[in-house]
């Protein structure tokens, strides 16, 4: 039997936590916080990669289904011919005709890759003319520029501003300037409102249509048009193929950077603060959606633009929402 006092060594480890450890009490009447599901969702969409597994696959299934659809019309058309010579005659017409439509797109299709194409070269050798303040370089970037402007009646001024304001220039950055203020300076403007635009509408869809996955639908369709448009303010004039291969670079670029999801600058601000606290989920839902789409427009301005942005500011996230959302939702925007 053991006399006197007995001393128990109590492990920090294994005390009660105290009421400052305790995990904060939900509120029920507090909405959760808006994530822009529809714009994560369109952008995990839009990035992904299919494996190389995939693409072999689906290569080779199209190929089979054209070979199979060619011998099959083939045939077709020659058994009409052998039976019914005027019908089959027509049915031929008719498929020649399609098949000369196909080229056609196609023809199309790699126009507008190689349109895109020079805008990354042009962006490429603009930025090695300035990291090596190369004047030379800086003078066939801006004749490739005003030749790519040439017949468009919207630059006609700029490339004359130009033209007037190059010879008194002796450094690659200075040049690259006025090019930069006097040619893309108006079509900054004019992508801006499309980006406006683009934000506005995916917004006004996510708040007030409440079907399932009409949000996303929107948003995939607003910001693949927004895209498109911006490359072709910029002299992409994208294609269908081109078009989608852009959105995956810009959806990319975003979700590689995490630029896409709501965290610092202004969405974070947006997504908890009083604005969004007067305001119903599907409001707040449609005011950060609308929110990321104004970035995918920012990031497809930098991604179409022929030049970096240098003299000219890189349009602010923050005042692009504002504007576009103004009134749209009372004074949320």
């Amino acid at each position: 039997m053991t006399k006197g006092p007995i001393l128990f060594d109590l492990d920090e480890t294994d005390a009660a936590p105290g009421p400052d450890a305790a995990p904060p009490v939900p509120d029920p009447e507090m909405p959760e916080a808006p994530e822009g599901r529809a714009m994560l969702t369109v952008a995990t969409l839009a990035a992904r990669r299919p494996s190389r597994l995939a693409r072999w696959f689906w290569g080779l299934l199209l190929t089979l289904l054209g070979a199979v659809l060619s011998v099959a019309a083939w045939d077709f058309a020659m058994g009409l011919i052998g039976r019914w010579p005027v019908v089959g005659y027509a049915i031929s017409a008719l498929i020649l005709a399609v098949l000369v439509l196909l080229l056609a797109i196609s023809v199309k299709e790699l126009a507008a890759f190689a349109r895109l194409g020079r805008l990354d070269t042009l962006f490429r050798k603009a930025e090695e003319a300035l990291s090596g303040d190369d004047l030379g370089k800086a003078r066939e970037v801006t004749r490739d520029l005003v030749k790519l402007y040439s017949g468009r009646e919207d630059t006609r001024w700029g490339r004359e501003r130009l033209a007037e304001a190059q010879a008194d220039q002796f450094d690659a950055a200075a040049l690259l300037g006025v090019a930069e203020t006097e040619l893309l300076g108006p079509l900054d403007a004019v992508a801006t409102r499309e980006v406006e635009a683009a934000a506005r509408q995916v917004a006004a869809v996510t708040a007030v249509v409440p079907l399932a996955l009409a949000d996303v639908v929107a948003a995939l369709t607003a910001n693949l048009r927004m895209i498109r448009r911006i490359a072709e303010v910029y002299g992409g004039r994208s294609g269908t193929l081109g078009s989608w291969r852009l959105a995956r670079a810009v959806m990319t670029h975003l979700v590689a950077t995490g630029a896409v999801a709501v965290g610092d600058d202004m969405l974070g601000s947006i997504a908890g603060g009083g604005v969004l606290s007067r305001l119903s989920r599907r409001f707040g839902e449609g005011v950060v959606n609308g929110a990321l789409t104004a970035r995918v427009g920012v990031a497809a301005m930098e991604v179409c633009r022929p030049l970096p942005f240098a003299r000219v500011r890189r349009p602010s996230v923050t005042s692009l929402v504002r504007r576009a959302l103004t009134g749209l939702f009372g004074q949320g925007g």
